[in-house]
């Protein structure tokens, strides 16, 4: 089968790979984003996608606007595929280009559909506290995400687990249940499923102000959202800005699996002193030495395991706590823009 693939970043990686190296499959050309400045040097890179082409000797297009870009159009259609394969592009085809291919445009979608529609399914769904995602691949149409279901597969996701351990995780399920698709679908031994519409849900690009903690939320809310939003999620302390990289949301790991560090320090937790009534949201209501600092939240506690002060790496809770002596009473603030 002649392939087109269309993809940008990382989580795109492994489905193109694996189509590469399948003797199925034969991928004539790669579509992605432009080049963009990336990392602290600002250096012009180009994506994930484009480097895995180009090592793999395949042609590489990168329209600014694929629906606009005459040239970009007249070669897609000259190339005859049997499918366009689309992951994680980041534009939205035309109709004239959906029509091209002789299976149609064929996406793998990081939820399972209808949940989670749109630019950032893994994020919203582990922010929502979501037990289980998976990967769905479709029939694309002129909808965000709306086109008909081809196959699903799911994933089960852990308390501890964040956003890029999903992503790793659905990007490698993609490539696997892309490969059953495309050969499934030229074998004509699959059916398309039109989604409930009305059973959608919603995935929205992330910004900035998501990041954003807000200490009155309950300790299992501000845990999803860190997880969420791995690793940018920020309050302040002492004036200065926080990243929170990874917490443990104390009252909620009752009887649940834990990793083995966590596990270890079961007994500190729970011989944590009931907090008054009366203890304001963002107090640190105590330093457990060599784990971390725990806050009292809007219901419930959340420790702190892993931080990222401005302009310093990553370090322990515990480190962070134990360097700037923290001490029990004293407050973390709301991020600057939740204010």
């Amino acid at each position: 089968m002649r392939i087109v693939y269309f993809g940008t970043p990382q989580f795109a990686v492994p489905s193109l790979e694996t189509l590469i190296q399948h003797p199925d499959f034969e991928v004539v050309a790669v579509v992605t984003q432009p080049d963009k400045r990336r990392g602290r040097g600002s250096q012009v890179m180009p994506s994930p996608v484009k480097q895995v082409a180009i090592a793999a000797g395949i042609p590489v297009l990168q329209p600014r606007r694929i629906k606009k870009d005459a040239e970009a159009l007249a070669k897609l259609a000259a190339i005859t595929a049997d499918a366009f394969v689309v992951v994680a592009y980041g534009q939205i085809l035309s109709p004239d280009i959906l029509a091209m291919p002789r299976l149609g445009c064929i996406n793998a979608h990081g939820s399972i559909l209808p949940a989670y529609r749109g630019a950032a399914p893994i994020q919203w769904c582990l922010y929502h506290g979501e037990i289980e995602t998976g990967v769905t691949t479709m029939q694309m149409d002129a909808g965000m995400d709306t086109g008909p279901v081809l196959l699903t597969q799911t994933l089960p996701i852990g308390l501890f687990d964040h956003a890029w351990d999903v992503a790793q995780a659905l990007a490698a399920l993609s490539a696997t249940l892309l490969v059953e698709t495309l050969q499934k679908l030229d074998a004509q031994q699959i059916s398309p499923i039109p989604q409930a519409d009305d059973r959608a849900t919603y995935a929205p690009l992330i910004q900035k102000t998501d990041f954003g903690l807000d200490w009155t939320k309950p300790a299992i809310a501000l845990h999803n959202q860190v997880r969420g939003f791995y690793p940018n999620s920020e309050t302040a302390f002492r004036g200065k800005p926080l990243k929170v990289v990874e917490t443990v949301p104390i009252d909620a790991i009752a009887e649940k699996p834990l990793p083995p560090e966590i596990a270890a320090w079961q007994p500190a937790l729970q011989g944590l002193a009931p907090t008054p009534s009366d203890t304001a949201p963002g107090t640190v209501i105590a330093v457990l030495k060599g784990i971390g600092p725990v806050l009292q939240t809007g219901a419930g506690r959340l420790l702190l395991k892993t931080v990222k002060p401005s302009g310093k790496k990553e370090q322990s809770g515990w480190d962070f706590a134990n360097g700037n002596r923290i001490t029990a009473g004293e407050t973390f603030e709301p991020h600057p823009s939740l204010a």
